[in-house]
């Protein structure tokens, strides 16, 4: 899977019964992340958070999908588990996780590689994001190591981002952008058009190589 990638429909069994991916995503946006195995402690904290932060994802359209590499029985203790530790999440477990414990659907999705696939102790590689979009294109994607936890705040920023930039495609978000911030004005916006296109006032800003390429605004 590479950024512009078509995300394959599947099928798959999942905590909320089976699902077709394309059938399931519909029209909205959809984050589909895995994981190496249940009972993991910085996983847990993962799916924990993700389903207090539900409603964060729902405001923006977008729906959340879990996958492990174990089977649905697993999954159902371990959403227990993640319930009993992250006290905030309300009512039943929002989201639905895949349950791939063939690895069959980690390797479709590059998720593992394919000579890993059966050799468990190497299957632990297998944590990696997708933000896929409503024409099912990879958007945005995240490889994580077992040892480091994903910032979900990060994955809902790159989410505001990613939706900005394609409502207005004349303008890149800069590093720690937030919404409300300034945005970069793209270099391929002719000086000409500013005025038209960004009514509402912009920023340019002159740098020691004479190239004037660094031009923001707030108007978004």
């Amino acid at each position: 899977m590479r950024l512009g990638s078509v995300i394959p429909d599947f099928s798959a069994v999942t905590t909320k019964g089976p699902i077709k991916f394309y059938e399931w995503a519909g029209d909205s946006w959809s984050v589909l992340f895995s994981h190496p195995s249940d009972f993991t402690p910085v996983c847990t904290t993962e799916l924990g958070k993700m389903a207090v932060l539900i409603d964060e994802f729902k405001k923006r359209n977008v729906k959340v999908l879990g996958l492990s590499c174990d089977t649905i029985e697993s999954h159902v203790d371990w959403i227990n588990d993640i319930q009993s530790y992250c006290l905030d999440i309300k009512g039943e477990f929002p989201y639905p996780i895949i349950s791939d414990n063939t690895r069959d659907l980690a390797v479709q999705l590059d998720m593992i590689a394919e000579e890993d696939k059966d050799n468990v102790e190497l299957a632990l590689t297998i944590r990696s994001l997708y933000i896929i979009g409503p024409d099912k294109k990879v958007k945005l994607m995240m490889v994580y190591p077992t040892s480091t936890g994903r910032n979900i705040q990060e994955i809902l920023r790159c989410i505001d981002s990613l939706q900005l930039c394609e409502r207005k495609n004349t303008i890149a978000t800069p590093a720690n952008w937030v919404p409300g911030e300034k945005v970069m004005i793209l270099p391929t916006v002719k000086d000409e058009d500013l005025d038209k296109l960004f009514p509402n006032g912009y920023e340019k800003r002159s740098m020691p190589s004479s190239v004037d390429y660094l031009r923001t605004t707030t108007d978004y």
